[in-house]
């Protein structure tokens, strides 16, 4: 199946809790249309480069997803649908990056930030495998 990398950013005044419930809820159509999740991060609350429908910040999320393109579709539509995601990009990939991604690894993220932000449950279990 193909690799991609998909990355959403929700409205600033959303709490982490209900990111987390977006993400559930996008890994869970990837899951039902016979995907799997391969990889999640969440980057944390970021400044954008410019207003974006009014938010001047974001919270970040990126899912490494192995799918087929019909269940990436379904979750790009609902994606575009959500009124809490105002941005979102996705990309075919050759392999997904192990461990953490260079977001995760620059300066600002160090290793008491990736608690401090609160990484998801399974990535904090790749990270600390290898």
């Amino acid at each position: 199946m193909p690799l991609y990398e998909s990355t959403f950013i929700a409205r600033q005044d959303i709490s982490t809790a209900d990111v987390d419930k977006l993400t559930e809820r996008f890994s869970g159509i990837i899951t039902a249309n016979g995907g799997k999740i391969v990889k999640t991060e969440y980057w944390g609350l970021r400044s954008l480069a410019y207003k974006v429908k009014k938010n001047k910040k974001g919270h970040y999320v990126m899912l490494g997803i192995e799918a087929p393109s019909a269940a990436l579709k379904e979750m790009e539509r609902n994606v575009g649908l959500d009124e809490d995601i105002i941005r979102h990009l996705t990309v075919r990939v050759d392999e997904i990056e192990k461990g953490q991604s260079a977001v995760m690894n620059s300066n600002a993220y160090d290793g008491d930030s990736y608690e401090k932000f609160g990484a998801f449950k399974h990535d904090k279990e790749l990270v600390e495998a290898e």
